[in-house]
């Protein structure tokens, strides 16, 4: 139904250094920048060559959103949430099931460098 979706950010270097190490432990990677041989506007992620996220410096990036990503497992969860703080990115929820949600959902949250909530829940079985 969604074809890709982005947000802006204040610094497109920053934030796909935040990107990089958190999408990847979800097995996301960069599939496309621009320009090519630097990305300093814009970086799309996904897997493979085709960008379903993007992060750039073209939209406002006062404007908070929330992202969620799924996740193939708790621990690909658990891995998201050490990545992305590590990398900068500040705890906004512990791994963990939630009270309310579906059986088996394992979810985190963090806030990357520009204040956006990102998500990643594994569904369980």
């Amino acid at each position: 139904m969604i074809d890709h979706t982005g947000i802006g950010v204040a610094d497109v270097a920053r934030s796909a250094a935040f990107y990089d190490a958190a999408l990847g432990a979800l097995g996301l990677g960069r599939a496309a920048q621009l320009p090519e041989d630097e990305g300093t506007d814009a970086v799309g992620y996904g897997k493979g060559d085709y960008p379903v996220f993007w992060i750039d410096r073209f939209h406002p990036h006062s404007t908070r959103n929330h992202t969620a990503f799924v996740a193939p497992s708790r621990a690909a969860v658990d891995s998201f949430h050490a990545a992305a703080l590590k990398a900068g990115g500040k705890d906004n929820g512990a791994p963990g099931p939630r009270e309310g949600y579906p059986e088996g959902y394992y979810l985190a949250f963090v806030l990357d460098p520009d204040g956006n909530n990102i998500e990643a829940i594994y569904h369980g079985e």
